[in-house]
């Protein structure tokens, strides 16, 4: 066995070759990314469903603080976070701002969070610095003020009647214009204690040339701290010059801590903007976008390795041994440097062909996917919004086509009401354009940048990075397309062919292939990672002359009427996930033969399809059940079709073989805890499928599906009458015809 070593030596000189592939073509393809973290062992609903609540923040402190640790020489900033229909106020939000060249952006006092780790070269305060006055804070303003003023920048201290708090008023222009003091933006309440308007975040005294400073003594774990909001600058010169003289006259003052608050600072280029954030069931990291994927690996790298620190995970572990996302997914955006360096916007057509091309390949939708996929999940391909989506978005991209001259305006209003789910939100949809040229997103709509969102969150920095190169060399390679080609109109294909994995790591060899003729190929380190079953596979069981492989496959589950609806409020939705889809894999074993296998479900013999991967000669084939009965969900008179027996019979043999799918234990009993990790989860999988060999009972019938219940590709059980549907479960009698 290679060395992991190594084999992280080999992954990394694949990346940066991938990298030299772009870079060649003079093509700038950034790449950012949003990994989530949960805590895999809580119970509680800041870990399960809701964005909010217990420890969740102290957690996301200590992550950061650990981050810190690893990428020294910035700024840590709380900001102002998202806000989401039926809360009051923004999200907290914690960031690191950061040189991309490494230099220190801030020389001033340390944030609280990090001052017990404080260089000791900072000056020491002349007395209990922990213990700040209103004398402290005003010796504070003037130091600040004076320092501003010393850059040319006019500054107008305003009467302040609080005793533990100072405003600043400064314009960078030469306007001498006396503030009002009885305008009300003068005297507004910090950022995050504020609800954000439906139009977007804004600082309108900054829109109009007044910056507002205020400075304050917060009370930190009951200790005075010193406060500044920042307001909202919108050059990065300007912004690292006010920090400049913030952290001068910080250390002048002998603050020995400072707690630096506001709006999101200003990016560009030649710094970054690190946040935590919370959403529902996670910490979610949205990363700094990196200019290649030597430095996306880094990145990542670097924050993987500070969750773990912190005991948060990427995934979460059933006590069955089942792995689930880690409930906040891991999406991957594409931009440029600047937005009129975006890819998307220099190269107009480029967008509409990945529209296309993600189209006919559907692996890129599934295969790398959490659970909630299909028309009412939370990455919704543009063809699965309806029965017209595929009529009017392929008028849509002829049009676009056709057109001599795509503006940014024209490609944004093309597009984006396919980009989305039926009920117009972007931010359930494969590909969320949001902030490409959104005239309608103050401030952030027009970045310029493509998000892909039918991805889960990967359980390590190598599988995102792959997955980074994997989109980054469709793009380029969809650059030098001449011509589009038509949607393809899968149909109920779609949702069966394509539910199971066998077909969607076909359909990623098509794609691997395709880059691979175009000169883009991935190396053989990245494509392997790209090919790992991370969490489906749930076991195998070894039969004379063949063996029996069963996955976890994709199963499309519906929103649930009125439960599902906005007025219903919080931040998740109902699903009913009682209906489960797995898949066969009927493997011969060197030079043998599997096509006089019989696999019987409910009686029924599947027809096993004639497929052939790298390994030779198998067949494939599916099964749908319903492994629970919820308590709010569709068919309510569907029995539980779980534990699944499957009867295995060779025309040769005297004896028949009983898998059986338990979707617990099989004894019944408790587990004694969660799996300790992916290991330990995978064996928990593997003690649920157990095997019996019976005697051959030649009374027992095989008998022809139902139309409703068999496709190409699947059995659904749920489709059986009852009798048969209960055969599926019995152990004896082998089959019951009562019910027919």
């Amino acid at each position: 066995m290679t060395p992991a070593s190594t084999l992280d030596e080999e992954f990394a000189a694949a990346v940066s070759r991938h990298d030299a592939r772009i870079a060649a073509l003079g093509l700038s393809i950034w790449v950012g990314s949003e990994p989530t973290f949960t805590d895999p062992c809580a119970q509680s609903p800041e870990w399960l469903t809701k964005a909010l609540g217990g420890a969740k923040e102290q957690r996301a402190e200590a992550l950061l603080r650990e981050f810190c640790q690893r990428l020294p020489g910035g700024l840590l900033l709380r900001s102002v976070g998202r806000q989401y229909p039926g809360e009051d106020r923004p999200r907290w939000n914690l960031g690191l701002y950061r040189r991309r060249n490494g230099e220190p952006v801030w020389p001033g006092p340390p944030d609280p969070m990090l001052a017990a780790r404080a260089s000791a070269s900072l000056p020491r305060p002349s007395k209990d610095a922990t213990r700040l006055a209103p004398a402290d804070l005003s010796r504070w303003a003037t130091a600040l003020a004076a320092g501003l003023a010393a850059r040319g920048w006019l500054v107008t201290p305003l009467a302040v009647d609080e005793p533990f708090e100072r405003r600043l008023l400064m314009r960078t222009d030469a306007a001498a214009v006396a503030p009002d003091a009885t305008d009300p933006r003068l005297w507004r309440n910090p950022v995050d204690a504020r609800p954000t308007p439906a139009s977007g975040l804004r600082d309108e005294l900054a829109e109009s040339g007044a910056y507002l400073f205020v400075l304050h003594l917060h009370e930190l774990d009951g200790v005075p701290t010193a406060r500044l909001e920042l307001p909202m600058i919108a050059e990065v010169p300007t912004f690292l010059a006010v920090l400049e003289t913030v952290a001068q006259a910080s250390l002048a003052s002998h603050l020995p801590t400072l707690l630096l608050a506001g709006y999101p600072p200003p990016v560009d280029a030649t710094v970054e903007w690190t946040t935590v954030t919370p959403d529902p069931a996670v910490i979610e990291i949205n990363s700094a976008p990196s200019q290649d994927a030597a430095d996306f690996l880094r990145r990542s790298s670097e924050i993987h390795a500070a969750a773990v620190a912190q005991g948060l995970a990427p995934y979460r572990l059933y006590f069955n041994g089942t792995v689930a996302d880690s409930g906040g997914a891991g999406q991957i955006t594409l931009g440029g440097p600047s937005p009129t360096h975006s890819p998307f916007l220099r190269e107009p057509r480029l967008l509409p062909r990945l529209v296309g091309f993600l189209n006919r390949h559907p692996a890129l939708s599934y295969l790398y996917s959490h659970d909630f996929v299909g028309s009412s999940g939370q990455s919704v391909r543009a063809d699965e919004r309806g029965m017209d989506a595929v009529d009017e978005l392929d008028l849509t991209l002829a049009l676009l086509e056709r057109s001599e001259k795509i503006s940014p305006e024209l490609l944004w209003h093309s597009l984006a009401p396919f980009l989305c789910d039926a009920s117009g939100n972007s931010h359930r949809a494969e590909m969320n354009i949001e902030k490409l040229w959104n005239p309608f997103l103050a401030g952030r709509g027009r970045q310029g940048l493509v998000e892909f969102r039918a991805l889960r969150m990967q359980h390590t920095p190598q599988r995102a990075t792959a997955l980074a190169c994997l989109l980054r060399a469709i793009v380029a390679m969809l650059t030098r397309e001449t011509s589009a080609v038509p949607l393809i109109d899968w149909g109920r294909e779609l949702h069966e062919r394509f539910a199971l994995p066998f077909y969607l790591e076909q359909d990623l060899r098509a794609v691997l292939q395709e880059l691979a003729v175009a000169g883009l190929g991935l190396d053989e380190a990245i494509e392997a990672v790209l090919l790992r079953d991370e969490c489906r596979f749930w076991g195998q069981v070894t039969l004379p002359g063949c063996s029996l492989e069963v996955r976890r496959a994709l199963e499309f589950w519906p929103l649930l009427g009125d439960a599902a609806s906005p007025e219903q409020g919080g931040s998740s939705r109902l699903v009913d996930a009682s209906t489960a889809r797995i898949e066969l894999r009927l493997r011969p074993a060197d030079g043998g033969a599997w096509d006089d296998w019989q696999i019987i479900a409910a009686g029924v013999a599947l027809p096993l399809r004639r497929e052939g991967d790298g390994r030779g000669e198998l067949g494939v084939f599916g099964l749908r059940y319903r492994s629970f009965v919820p308590g709010w969900g569709l068919h309510p008179a569907l029995p539980a079709q779980a534990p699944l027996r499957l009867r295995l019979r060779h025309p040769e043999q005297a004896t028949d073989h009983l898998v059986t799918l338990h979707e617990w234990r099989p004894d019944g009993a408790g587990y004694a805890g969660l799996p300790a990790d992916l290991a330990a989860a995978a064996a928990r999988r593997a003690e649920r499928l157990t095997l019996e060999v019976l005697p051959r009972d030649p009374a027992v019938p095989v008998r022809t599906a139902p139309v409703r219940g068999l496709g190409p590709f699947c059995l659904d059980l749920r489709c059986l009458p009852d009798g048969w549907r209960r055969s599926a479960v019995d152990h004896l009698p082998p089959f019951d015809d009562s019910g027919t």
